[in-house]
């Protein structure tokens, strides 16, 4: 077996040696990896977008879609007439398709809103997303200390009175704890699918030979073809640092810039990145099999509950890929950029605890947590929470995706529509209520636009996922997902976030930069304008001195007895400690 290549020095472009340069030890920088972030944030559950069979589907659709296309981009009018789905349908695959695009530089994703459509999505990168529609996910893992989850996971519900009238989808929630699979397990599996689907990949990017018979050697690649695989692949440990993916193939490396490079054959391109496939999985195998008898590396490891205040517990940084804050029990965790290896993180399994991520972000996944507050400062591409319980998660994104849900609350600055697919029970919606110094600052950094809050347009898809097994059980039908329901105005308080560091982090923002709808602002002013009656009320009481203590130490007791029956001692213990 060869082992993948560095990106050659030659000047070469005519080479056709799959691999020129092997390399018994490979080195990190010189794997092959899967772009994870189509797998884990640009999978959508519409049933017209996943196809028995991908290339014979989607060859004619690309050939219809290239003929009426001169500038070989599609906008939603012309795909929702092409794969006979909803004008909304066919926007929502514009904008998830550019929230999970490999190129910064592609016009999708430099539009602004309005101009989304106007500008379309390339051909080529389309297909590729539609044909990764297909892809399963992989069945996610038991936790390596059940003991302890069980004995920090609520066991109780107001929904647990009611499993016998449960259909069996809603019974392989209630009665299943989902630990997310590890980093190495994901990568190995993206990897496998790619593996096995390669050769229908590529027939989507190729070009027939003129001339030529109509088989699979009469089939070429241009770099130019090449270069859309980046959408689903790149090299190195942090992705390609801005190297094209065709510098590292020896067919394309170092092509004259002035002179078109000569089209390769598919069948080598394919063996080439087989061969690279295959050393990538070998080297995963190799670096998994000691986990198996000794101790997990923190990208992959389970970490115990923790009952600590922030000062004692870790984000878990990953070599490649984001930061991990897991396992995080009964305790407060603060966050900035400085504490963050990279722009996307993943909250995972964290109970009863307030989680603080003050930094910006492209991607970040909230995954398997319960009774735990979230703030997650600006996310530029996307935020996905995922089998939660009674969570409530307050974010300033670009988009948002919920799935699997139940009793959660979601406090949204949002750009686009929120999505809700899955097996979702009492949701709410409500507008963005807090602010800290630097999150204006973050917000432009990440492209996250404070005059758009699409917060209470939510858009439900459907209950089944047909890329997760286990929520797609045989017999079960798909029937739309239950929606949001929008947070009550009289109940939205502003939600604080403590100024720990002073001035280490001064910034512009002193209040909320999303306006807040009409109603309830008005709602606030009231609630506001009755505290100060109160106050006032308290203040002006005829009572003699001693009465006045003995009020006043009454009330202070309430309050200490609702700090400790809400949990929120904790708290203020944590953020004392810090």
């Amino acid at each position: 077996m060869s082992d993948p290549i560095e990106p050659t020095t030659s000047s070469s472009s005519s080479t056709r040696d799959p691999n020129p340069n092997p390399n018994p030890n490979p080195n990190p920088v010189s794997l092959i990896h899967p772009r994870r972030e189509p797998f884990e944030h640009g999978l959508l559950p519409i049933s017209k977008l996943i196809f028995t069979d991908p290339t014979q589907t989607l060859i004619p659709l690309k050939q219809t879609l290239l003929s009426n296309s001169p500038n070989l981009r599609v906008n939603s009018a012309a795909l929702s007439e092409s794969l006979q789905i909803s004008h909304d349908h066919a926007r929502l695959v514009l904008d998830t398709l550019a929230s999970v695009l490999h190129s910064d530089s592609d016009p999708l994703v430099r539009s602004k809103l309005a101009e989304i459509d106007s500008t379309g999505a390339d051909i080529h990168d389309l297909v590729l997303f539609l044909y990764i529609q297909s892809y399963k996910k992989l069945l996610p893992r038991t936790h390596k200390d059940s003991a302890s989850v069980a004995d920090v996971w609520p066991s109780t519900s107001a929904f647990d009175g009611y499993l016998s009238a449960l259909s069996p989808l809603q019974l392989v929630r209630s009665n299943s704890r989902r630990f997310m699979p590890s980093q190495t397990d994901e990568e190995a599996h993206q990897l496998s699918y790619l593996q096995k689907h390669l050769a229908n990949i590529l027939s989507l990017l190729a070009e027939p030979v003129e001339g030529e018979g109509e088989g699979e050697e009469s089939l070429v690649l241009t770099m130019e073809r090449f270069e859309h695989l980046g959408f689903l692949i790149q090299f190195g440990d942090k992705g390609s640092e801005g190297i094209p993916l065709s510098q590292y193939a020896p067919f394309f490396a170092n092509s004259d810039p002035d002179m078109p490079a000569v089209p390769v054959p598919a069948t080598q391109v394919h063996d080439w990145l087989l061969q690279n496939i295959a050393s990538a999985l070998e080297h995963l195998s190799e670096r998994a099999a000691p986990k198996e008898n000794g101790p997990p590396s923190a990208s992959d490891q389970d970490v115990a509950m923790a009952d600590a205040c922030p000062t004692s517990v870790k984000a878990l940084p990953s070599a490649r890929g984001p930061s991990f804050i897991e396992g995080i029990s009964k305790s407060s965790l603060v966050k900035q950029a400085s504490d963050l290896k990279g722009p996307s993180v993943k909250v995972l399994n964290c109970h009863d605890s307030v989680i603080y991520l003050l930094a910006p972000l492209r991607y970040a996944t909230i995954y398997g947590c319960s009774d735990t507050t979230i703030v997650v400062g600006a996310v530029g591409k996307a935020i996905r929470v995922e089998h939660c319980e009674r969570v409530h998660v307050i974010t300033a994104a670009k988009r948002i995706c919920i799935a699997n849900c139940r009793e959660c609350a979601f406090f949204l600055g949002v750009n686009q529509r929120p999505l809700i697919v899955g097996d979702n029970h009492k949701l709410q919606v409500a507008p963005y209520n807090t602010f800290y110094s630097q999150l204006e600052e973050h917000m432009n950094e990440v492209g996250v636009e404070a005059t758009i809050n699409r917060w209470d347009e939510p858009l439900a898809l459907g209950v089944v996922d047909p890329h997760d097994s286990l929520s797609h059980p045989a017999g079960v039908s798909d029937v739309q997902a239950e929606t949001a329901t929008r947070l009550e105005p009289d109940q939205l308080t502003n939600f604080l976030i403590p100024d720990w560091f002073g001035g280490e982090s001064s910034g512009s923002t002193k209040d909320n930069p999303f306006p807040l709808p009409d109603i309830y602002l008005a709602s606030q002013q009231r609630n506001q304008k009755n505290l100060g009656e109160v106050k006032q009320l308290l203040r002006e009481a005829p009572l003699e001195e001693n009465r006045k203590r003995e009020l006043s130490s009454a009330l202070h007791v309430y309050f200490k007895d609702w700090l400790y029956a809400s949990g929120n001692i904790r708290q203020l213990y944590c953020l004392q400690g810090d």
